[in-house]
């Protein structure tokens, strides 16, 4: 293999074609499998050669706007629905056009955060293992572990019998369940798994809160985790979740960190950086599109993610993002709130240099853009 890159090299630089090293690759790939000989592969690497550079953009070319077409177009096609995620019946994920901008607006809370929790390779078959994991994770209450519960109108208090049973189940750990009990009621009297509770005053309102109190302790899980459902992927186990916490999940052991996922941008921003966020973003929208069946080109959900991701931070394109904040004053007119924009540059004495595209289609001058771009000078004889 590595002798025919080398040739494929040689023969790249002899045409004088400027390629990724990816597409060098590919090429000594395609001309092993095909068994080509010089010849064949000089006329393969002239042709990869045109198109690579009819591939390129114009210069002039209005990439903005050409990015914002194909994606808006396809995006107003789009069905407004929230849909099952993949087969998991029991979660709800947001898809279509609410999700696209959702993404766009690149919006703090976002209505169904889910996470895709992935093993390394020593753990991604053990069942039990991931089973232990996904109760950790998970949100569990008393609730859930109890075999029987009574309160005792007479007496003036709540009985709590724990059910062994559902605790393996659960994976969970008794004493643990213990501790966390007598945290959070003080006064509880606990013999075996008989757990007694009394109101802190003795009237009817007071017991029926402290016995849902009760039922609602939270017993495990990590903090923004509701429900967790565990799905065989092709050859390994995966854990999805209702809700997301990238950060704390990633510390756990055997989770691994390289493929474990959260469709919440600016979770990902926080936790991994920003280049991580600029590449959730693009992830996010290909896939929302893919799932309706819509193709857009990759180059053109990139520059969105650039512009959304430019300053450092995740931005929106809106007029509390991108658009509010440029330079020209009426292309932040011209988007919404004009008179607002324009009495704030009235009042600061503002100038506006004419060099973007909006603000020369409202004042009717050509765009600096295509033929716009280009300025003739003629020079008179002497």
């Amino acid at each position: 293999m590595q002798e025919t890159i080398e040739k494929v090299t040689k023969v790249v630089k002899k045409k004088r074609a400027k390629f990724p090293e990816s597409y060098i690759h590919d090429i000594a790939l395609a001309a092993e499998r095909h068994d080509l000989d010089d010849d064949e592969l000089d006329e393969l690497v002239r042709r990869v050669k045109r198109a690579y550079e009819r591939a390129k953009v114009e210069k002039g070319e209005a990439v903005g706007t050409v990015a914002a077409q194909s994606v808006g177009e396809p995006g107003t096609q789009m069905t407004m629905r929230t849909f099952h995620y993949a087969g998991v019946a029991e979660l709800n994920v947001t898809l279509g056009l609410p999700r696209l901008i959702e993404i766009v607006d690149a919006r703090k809370k976002i209505s169904t955060p889910t996470m895709a929790i992935y093993f390394e390779d020593e753990f991604k078959n053990d069942e039990e293992f991931v089973r232990t994991i996904a109760n950790k994770i998970g949100k569990s209450n008393v609730n859930d572990i109890l075999q029987d519960f009574h309160v005792n109108f007479a007496e003036m208090n709540v009985v709590a019998e724990l059910d062994e049973t559902k605790i393996k189940d659960k994976r969970l750990d008794y004493t643990d369940i213990i501790n966390r009990v007598e945290k959070a009621f003080k006064k509880a009297q606990i013999d075996n798994n008989i757990l007694r509770f009394e109101p802190s005053k003795s009237n009817i309102r007071e017991l029926r809160l402290l016995a849902d109190k009760i039922r609602d302790l939270q017993i495990s899980g990590v903090k923004n985790i509701g429900k967790v459902v565990i799905r065989k992927e092709e050859d390994e186990w995966v854990i999805h979740t209702e809700g997301s916490n990238l950060g704390a999940v990633l510390k756990m052991e055997g989770v691994d960190k390289v493929r474990t996922t959260t469709n919440d941008i600016h979770e990902v921003e926080k936790v991994l950086g920003i280049e991580a966020a600029r590449n959730a973003i693009i992830h996010e929208a290909q896939r929302t599109m893919d799932e309706q069946g819509l193709t857009v080109d990759v180059r053109h959900i990139m520059l969105v993610a650039d512009m959304m991701t430019a300053d450092g931070s995740v931005k929106s394109i809106g007029r509390h993002g991108i658009s509010g904040e440029k330079a020209s004053v009426l292309a932040r007119a011209s988007f919404e709130e004009t008179g607002k924009h324009l009495l704030r540059a009235s009042i600061r004495g503002e100038i506006d240099h004419l060099s973007g595209i909006i603000e020369n289609i409202i004042i009717g001058q050509p765009i600096p853009l295509g033929t716009g771009s280009v300025g003739v000078v003629m020079k008179q004889n002497k």
